[in-house]
């Protein structure tokens, strides 16, 4: 099951594989699948779409960078209630490593992405090579957490334009510029039965609690497990990972590097493109360079 008919121009993706318990994964790719892996895991509400940018400029770069649409999220197939945990992430992720033909990627998640790469390593065992952080630390801001639930769950039956949708995201990120041309957001909503555009995700995914002190504390002591190489890059502007929380993750895993992205908020890589990505290709290609 998924949110709804697709509208025209949305992108189809490259490539779909099989999750945990039978689950459907869509992802992209960028660069030569006979490379070093980097896995592009996104946020919650977001998509692989967030990461087109970056994973062109890590296919540039020489790495084979796939971007994957979470369970419940783009094109990826719904779950239903309770088969959102960092459980089942974890195992969709370790599914399409190894039908990758990798035992050793590198993991760059944002937000729930991030956590669910901090539990693959630090508590499953998972191998990777590195680690990248986004926005993500086991202290978060709860007020910047409640932000994030209430964007997603407003307007629950739909939006009743584009233009409708176009403003529920310029209130939440009113640090980037609104575009004129609309078509874009074609890759964010899909058309629901009712003829409202509604978000292209699962709304039983809202049981899920990032923000739970739980599921924080499993974090944390997932990071205290972290031997690889990593590095956490914090959005300037975030209301989210403050730079206290920030430092808080350094002091914990001291051998971690860090970037702070001025004029970035929540949505690093959206934001700042261009700083994002060669951050995190300079830290790459010293903790895992290319093979020549």
């Amino acid at each position: 099951m998924s949110a709804g008919k697709r509208l025209p121009g949305t992108p189809i993706p490259k490539h779909v594989w099989e999750g945990h318990e039978g689950i459907k994964i869509a992802g992209d790719s960028w660069g030569n699948p006979k490379n070093q892996l980097v896995v592009l895991q996104h946020g919650g509400g977001q998509t692989r779409h967030a990461w087109k940018g970056a994973g062109e400029t890590l296919g540039a770069a020489g790495y084979h960078a796939v971007a994957l649409d979470a369970r419940g999220h783009g094109d990826s197939d719904w779950a239903g209630e309770g088969n959102y945990g960092a459980e089942k992430m974890v195992e969709d992720l370790k599914c399409v490593v190894a039908e990758l033909g990798s035992d050793s990627p590198i993991l760059v998640g944002a937000s729930m992405g991030a956590g669910t790469s901090l539990v693959a390593i630090g508590e499953k065992g998972m191998t990777a090579k590195a680690l990248v952080m986004v926005d993500m630390a086991p202290r978060i801001e709860p007020a910047g957490q409640a932000k994030i639930q209430e964007f997603m769950n407003q307007k629950p039956d739909g939006f009743d334009s584009l233009e409708e949708v176009a403003e529920a995201i310029a209130n939440y990120q009113p640090h980037r510029k609104r575009p004129r041309n609309l078509d874009g957001l074609a890759k964010n909503v899909r058309l629901a039965d009712n003829g409202k555009y509604v978000w292209h995700w699962d709304p039983a995914r809202r049981s899920s609690r990032p923000g739970a002190p739980d599921y924080r504390e499993r974090l944390h002591k997932a990071a205290d497990n972290l031997t690889l190489p990593v590095l956490l890059v914090r959005g300037g502007l975030s209301d989210v990972l403050s730079e206290e929380g920030a430092q808080s993750f350094l002091d914990q895993c001291p051998h971690a590097e860090y970037v702070n992205v001025s004029n970035a908020a929540h949505m690093v890589a959206g934001d700042r493109n261009d700083i994002f990505a060669e951050s995190v290709i300079e830290f790459l290609l010293r903790v895992a360079p290319l093979e020549k």
